[in-house]
């Protein structure tokens, strides 16, 4: 039989235990030990196979809750804990400290994902985006910033993995009862549940009822549509994350943005919340939110379009992290049309506006990441070479500009350090159970006084053999779920050794991050799992997406490898990767495995969590890793540049990674002194937590989002909005001025005075006529740029200096050669207006 509805019986806690709701229901208890372990203290067996509160309090028996409330011992643990998060939910912090010096930080920050990894007990989302966002919430938690996380809540979230017995990932998608998760409706004075809608074609409109998760101090808002309000094709808006056709994620997208910002709005004007004045959003998806905010304006103000533009181009920040074009959100216009086109979804904002948006080279698509630049006065990257990678991506966007100029910076991801350390690893290094960076510091993984070779050495052992045991556990499940039956499962009692040098490999399976890499040749690979001496083992987990045939071809190849006999007790396959194996993963690893093809990794956070866990990366210098390598924290697999045979270059890498793991990495890990202990590995390790540790904390990532572009979003936005708006009135204003006669703008007469045989260091003139056709010379940046040359007279390694006015529309400046060899020099004119965030925000530039 088949149940006609799903829902959950919450527990009926006794008087002395109530506060253990409010313990269960905040999710700071993921990354704090002590609640943690108050809730193992009711039952440490069950704990530890369901490691959710909520859900242990609805299973643990009556008369066991009873008994509890009877114990002082434990009534006083529970009060000790309960006050120890009421400390951390009101104490001042590092974003309180800025404030009080005097800092013009926003009272509020609105951060739009369209998914967060907080914890497997809350499963809504499929990836490194989702825990990216959830780590970026922790971060701003303990940091105390007043962040406000905004999303969809799925009803079946991402799917599940399984193989079949021919090794094809097989897809199920389990039905998620939002009363059994850590969440709160969000409620009306009056009782109700809070409704937002947001209007769609044909009159009908759709409704969303709005979840909330307590991540710490910040609220984490979800919309769901599945309610009785919706017609049945609307319910199932927020069923699956990433799935259906465009139609579907386009409403998912709409939902997002424009209910999402609705639901904002509604939540502080119930609770008290300060109202965002920064709104982030974490790629393309929830873009529309730009747009609900410009119809709010257009609301309550007399602005037109342009003006209300830079209105809401001043407060948003916008986060890419898609390093390939074929990775971005589009939509066909007769799609966006057909939402946008009647007027009802956002009154006041014609169609055309929005279209414009979203243009791009093929004028039948509508560009998400596109929208996003245009709505955000600040992006960035997510690695330093991301970065770089998305300036020449999104570079058609400022014509005229060189990359580097391109209005993209980088802030390199960081993890969130207590929610994937050991906790054994932070207590050997003299951690405490206090949120890592909430003081604006790095993080616990640098001390090691006291601490010796041979106790990091018994630790990591430790972990290895935690993550054998559960490698064990898990293959034999899977084996049993593809039809094995368990009298032929014996062997998966003795498959690992805690003493092998042990590499793992997880990640999405998309193909350029190359899965089946290691597989090029495989009798090398054999011959490095069976090497007598020094032998490595691998643990390889990851999902693809359910459309990707050829990521689920990539692990039907390795799951057939797996399987081989000669090879599956040295190297195995985990379905269904989720955060609970990746825990295992990062914390029993010695050696975390990362092999893109370059430079198509927008950051890869994973190596980072291993790291803080003490082990060693051993990747293509991509993502992250690409800045934050040294020679002496791991390994970097030698690249192909330059070769455009993608199997050629496979099989270069390839070489070059059994090289590195045969001839450097085992090895060294086999080199043992006298006592067991592997000096020369040990002393990687050591540097590597001193030095990444805290670089690759998300409490870094977000204090520089704060400093870089939270404080001067809410400057801008005071500047913009102040006085009736009349900044977002004066740059509208002075854009419209440029684009009247920015055409007309000329620069004649260059002139590069040069004394003979000039040297590096000396001093040279440009002087160069300016028709400004009625601008004032306040109006613009006239620039000399100097650098070198080569047969197509393009200037690179660029060293630019201002112009300063010499009267009758001449302009000159002095400056110092800076190079030897071929020089060329031009003149530029570029926009300037105190509201620009940077002289290449309006693509404009004229050039000599």
């Amino acid at each position: 039989m088949k149940a006609v509805r799903r829902f959950t019986v919450h527990p009926s806690l006794p008087e002395p235990l109530t506060g253990l709701g409010p313990l269960a229901t905040n999710l700071r208890w993921t990354w704090h030990p002590p609640t943690r372990d108050l809730f193992a203290s009711i039952d440490d067996e069950l704990f530890r196979r369901i490691k959710d509160p909520l859900r242990m309090l609805t299973t643990v028996p009556a008369d066991r809750l009873t008994e509890l409330s009877r114990d002082e011992g434990f009534l006083a643990h529970a009060r000790s804990v309960t006050e120890d998060l009421d400390r951390y939910l009101t104490e001042p912090r590092w974003y309180q400290r800025r404030a009080g010096e005097g800092a013009n930080l926003p009272a509020a920050i609105a951060y739009f994902s369209m998914e967060f990894g907080v914890t497997e007990a809350l499963p809504n989302y499929s990836g490194g985006l989702g825990i990216l966002a959830a780590d970026h919430l922790k971060a701003a938690s303990d940091l105390g910033a007043p962040v406000i996380g905004v999303g969809p809540l799925y009803r079946a979230g991402y799917f599940r993995q399984s193989l079949s017995l021919d090794g094809w990932q097989v897809e199920h998608y389990p039905v998620i009862d939002p009363d059994g998760l850590p969440l709160e409706l969000l409620r009306e004075p009056a009782g109700p549940a809070v409704r937002v809608c947001v209007a769609m074609p044909g009159g009908r409109d759709l409704h969303a009822q709005v979840w909330q998760a307590r991540v710490g101090r910040i609220p984490l808002l979800l919309l769901d549509t599945d309610i009785d309000e919706n017609d049945a094709d609307l319910r199932g808006v927020t069923d699956r994350l990433y799935g259906g056709d465009a139609d579907h994620r386009i409403r998912q997208e709409i939902l997002a943005g424009i209910g999402g910002m609705r639901a904002v709005r509604r939540y502080c004007e119930l609770t008290g919340h300060p109202q965002p004045e920064v709104f982030h959003t974490n790629e393309g998806h929830a873009g529309f939110l730009g747009l609900e905010r410009a119809r709010e304006v257009l609301a309550v103000a007399e602005l037109d379009f342009e003006e209300t533009l830079s209105a809401v181009r001043a407060g948003t920040v916008f986060t890419t992290h898609t390093p390939v074009s074929a990775g971005i959100d589009r939509f066909p216009v007769d799609l966006v049309r057909h939402y946008f086109g009647d007027g009802r979804l956002l009154p006041g904002v014609e169609c055309h506006r929005v279209l414009a948006l979203g243009a791009e080279d093929n004028p039948g698509m509508f560009n998400m990441a596109h929208m996003g630049l245009r709505l955000a006065q600040r992006a960035n990257g997510v690695s330093a070479l991301h970065g770089r990678v998305s300036r020449r991506m999104f570079a058609r966007l400022w014509p005229g500009f060189d990359h580097a100029e391109v209005p993209i910076a980088a802030v390199t991801n960081g993890v969130h350090g207590p929610t994937w350390v050991a906790r054994e690893m932070t207590e050997l290094l003299g951690g405490s159970d206090e949120e890592w960076g909430h003081d604006g510091a790095g993080g616990r993984t640098g001390p090691r006084e006291g601490v010796s070779d041979a106790q990091l050495w018994e630790l990591r052992r430790d972990l290895r053999q935690k993550l054998i045991t559960e490698v064990r556990r898990r293959v034999r499940a899977a084996w049993m779920q593809r039809g094995a039956s368990a009298l032929e499962l014996g062997w998966t009692d003795g498959i690992f050794d805690p003493d092998v040098l042990t590499v793992g490999f997880a990640r999405r399976v998309p193909t350029y991050k190359r899965l089946t890499l290691m597989l090029r040749d495989q009798e090398r690979l054999r011959a490095l799992l069976h090497d007598e001496r020094r032998p490595i083992q691998v643990v390889v987990a990851g999902k693809s997406h359910p459309a990707d045939e050829g990521g689920k071809a990539l692990i039907q190849k390795i799951v057939r490898f797996v399987d081989d006999p000669a090879v599956r007790q040295r190297i195995v396959f985990l379905p269904d990767f989720d955060m609970s194996i990746a825990r295992y993963l990062y914390r029993g690893c010695d050696v975390w495995l990362n092999n893109p093809t370059r430079p198509l990794e927008a950051c890869g956070t994973s190596g980072m969590k291993s790291a803080l866990n003490g082990g060693l990366n051993l990747s293509i210098r991509d993502g992250w890793w690409d800045e934050y390598y040294d020679g002496s924290n791991g390994w970097a697999i030698p690249t192909a540049d330059g070769v455009t045979d993608p199997l050629r270059r496979d099989d270069l890498e390839a070489a070059a990674l059994y090289d590195l793991l045969g001839q450097q990495i085992a090895p060294l890990f086999y080199d043992r002194d006298p006592g067991g202990v592997p000096r020369g590995w040990l002393a990687m390790v050591w540097h590597t937590l001193e030095t990444l540790g805290p670089r690759v904390q998300a409490s870094r990532m977000v204090r520089e989002y704060v400093e870089s572009f939270y404080l001067p979003a809410a400057r801008n936005v005071a500047a913009a909005t102040g006085g009736d708006y009349a900044g977002a009135r004066s740059l509208a204003s002075y854009r419209n001025r440029l684009d009247a006669v920015w055409d007309r703008v000329r620069v004649t007469e260059p002139e590069l005075v040069l004394g003979d045989s000039p040297q590096v260091g000396d001093e040279v003139h440009v002087r160069a006529s300016v028709e400004l056709a009625g601008l004032a010379e306040s109006d613009v940046d006239v620039q000399a740029v100097v650098g070198t040359v080569a047969d197509t007279d393009r200037l690179h390694d660029t060293v630019t200096v201002p112009m300063s006015p010499a009267g009758d529309g001449r302009f000159a400046a002095a400056l110092r050669l800076p190079h030897a060899g071929s020089l060329g020099y031009t003149v530029r004119v570029l926009p300037r207006h105190d509201l620009l965030a940077s002289p290449a925000e309006l693509g404009r530039v004229v050039l000599a």
